[in-house]
């Protein structure tokens, strides 16, 4: 799967579940039907909400964004469908190149200790996979075990 594909898929996916949850808080506050909407989505939105920011920053480094276009990937995840704007705009921009990745075996050289790391999980992309899911989950639980961004008063 390409950088491009992959930044897509977790940009639409934090799109979709910010939606979700969305519609379960108009449920919850506005016609005050049911709280299920918040408690299935609220969490599922957290863990993706990670997972894409997790993505943002491997294909950052594939595609060498500078600091600032790192920033705005990872901004646009706090409002409500800003990931597939920035994903478009990132492809318009050439911020987002077609193609494979730089650091996979055989391409490009890693020049940095970032670059090796990724090229390493390039060459064994199952790790890189379990290793993604293992540090989204700890970064979910450290979130969890901060709690809520501002007090909820239910």
């Amino acid at each position: 799967m390409s950088p491009q594909v992959l930044f897509r898929r977790f940009a639409v996916a934090e799109a979709v579940t910010w939606a979700l949850l969305l519609t379960g808080m108009a449920l919850k506050y506005l016609t005050r039907t049911t709280e299920l909407g918040v408690q299935v989505f609220g969490p599922l939105h957290g863990v993706v909400f990670i997972a894409y920011c997790v993505v943002a920053v491997f294909v950052a480094v594939d595609q060498r964004w500078r600091p600032g276009t790192v920033l705005l990937a990872l901004a646009s995840a706090v409002p409500p469908l800003a990931t597939v704007w920035f994903e478009r705009q990132a492809i318009r921009s050439g911020r987002l190149a077609e193609g494979g990745w730089r650091l996979a075996p055989g391409a490009q050289a890693p020049a940095s200790a970032v670059e090796r790391l990724q090229a390493g999980t390039l060459r064994r992309p199952a790790l890189a996979v379990l290793a993604a899911v293992v540090l989204v989950a700890v970064l979910t639980g450290v979130a969890l075990a901060l709690g809520p961004p501002v007090p909820t008063s239910d």
